[in-house]
């Protein structure tokens, strides 16, 4: 990649979250291997990040390459409108064998954030077929659905990515967040909140929508199980559908192949992406079950109004089977075991830290919550002369490795975290 190349990147390409005026560099990767992004100087970096949540198992898997090799030879795209094709066959079969048996009709779509939308639309068109106008979803603050529209709606209005579109979005409902963490003991208290609000507007909900345990970057924040079960009883009791968004969490980050599983709670809709193909290509799915699915196709229009483009490609469709197909081996979770452990080892006694509020560790999650916010180009830039990829927001410093890292690769990243809280000029 020539000088001409990087100067064009930072002159005319929009990168996610950034300025086009005086924008912060980007670094340019040549490849990806494993755990290991090449940069164009040659350099290896080891990926704390996962390309956001997705590479589960590192780059240029074997497997996954030959499923889109295989793949492309046949076709690469066809429209997913009166056709299908033994690629998304397979996949839906896999996903209803990967979910609970309720969960038994799936919708394809082609990015996470697209999944909450049908999601949404599904609901609002369900209980237009039961003749009620119902359009408020119920969600708790500090959550995170992703950057278009109808996900924004149900995002928490205070997050600085989304608030400035808060005046022009359908208005939703907010309850506090639980402040009950994860491996801490359960208060009764954190459900006060919800439960007056779901009681006061039973009557307009149209559906709950959670991100299940962990809230992402909302805030990365891990929640109590019991929350989950509390949700539950309280949907069912008003016959409120409930929306779980694993996008994030989906196929074993948290230590169970979905985040739910931890409090043993089933949704009425499942929204899954980003590590659906192993990250490869884009892809996305929401699983519902069959009774909404039946009341939506008896409603005055006879079908769901939603059909993206590249709904179905069969070569994500492919690639995503691989992905499961490897994720069944269960091979994931003594890694992602493997993982947890070696975090809370190396992150946990920065609680100590003078400059560290709190820290936290699921699966294959480990978050460093700083008392002062990260100076965002000096700490790239850190991290990168270092030799590791992590990309941090606000006051947290988090990493969401590949599951197949090695602890040498591991040890290097929180070493690197632990050599950056050392440097006052890191922070604001």
């Amino acid at each position: 990649m020539s000088q001409s190349d990087t100067l064009f990147d930072y002159k005319h390409i929009w990168h996610p979250y950034s300025s086009m005026i005086n924008p912060h560099p980007c670094y340019t990767v040549i490849s990806a291997k494993g755990v290991y992004l090449k940069l164009k100087n040659g350099k290896n970096i080891i990926d704390g990040m996962s390309s956001w949540w997705s590479a589960i198992h590192g780059y240029n898997h074997p497997v996954l390459n030959k499923a889109l090799k295989k793949q492309i030879r046949k076709m690469s795209h066809v429209m997913f409108g009166g056709i299908t094709h033994p690629a998304a066959i397979a996949l839906c079969r896999q996903l209803i064998s990967l979910t609970p048996k309720k969960l038994d009709c799936v919708f394809l779509s082609d990015s996470g954030s697209v999944s909450i939308e049908v999601a949404i639309k599904m609901l609002i068109q369900y209980w237009q077929s039961l003749g009620q106008t119902r359009k408020t979803f119920l969600t708790i603050r500090n959550g995170y659905h992703g950057d278009t529209f109808a996900a924004i709606s149900v995002s928490d209005p205070n997050n600085s990515f989304h608030k400035i579109y808060h005046n022009i979005l359908l208005k939703n409902l907010f309850a506090d967040a639980p402040v009950s963490s994860f491996h801490d003991n359960w208060n009764n208290s954190d459900i006060i909140s919800f439960t007056k609000i779901i009681e006061k507007n039973s009557y307009k909900i149209a559906g709950v929508i959670l991100e299940p345990i962990v809230q992402g970057v909302g805030g990365m924040r891990f929640y109590h199980p019991t929350y989950l079960k509390k949700i539950k009883i309280l949907c069912e009791y008003y016959s409120i559908p409930l929306i779980f968004d694993e996008i994030a969490t989906g196929f074993g980050r948290t230590g169970k192949i979905f985040a739910f599983e931890h409090a043993d709670v089933i949704p009425d809709i499942l929204c899954l992406g980003k590590s659906i193909t192993g990250g490869t290509i884009t892809l996305a799915a929401t699983l519902t079950s069959r009774y909404i699915a039946n009341t939506i196709s008896q409603s005055e229009t006879n079908c769901f109004m939603h059909g993206p483009t590249y709904m179905g490609n069969p070569l994500a469709c492919a690639v995503a089977n691989a992905n499961i197909k490897i994720l069944k081996t269960n091979i994931w979770k003594k890694q992602v075991y493997n993982i947890e452990k070696q975090l809370s080892t190396s992150l946990l006694p920065l609680i100590d830290h003078p400059y560290v509020i709190d820290v936290r560790v699921l699966g294959a999650i480990g978050v460093v919550e700083c008392s002062r916010s990260v100076n965002m180009l000096l700490i790239q830039k850190f991290f990168v002369e270092h030799g590791v990829w992590i990309r941090p927001f606000k006051k947290l410093i988090y990493i969401i490795p590949p599951y197949i890292i090695s602890t040498q690769a591991l040890n290097k990243l929180t070493n690197v975290i632990i050599d950056a809280l050392n440097h006052d000029f890191l922070f604001l």
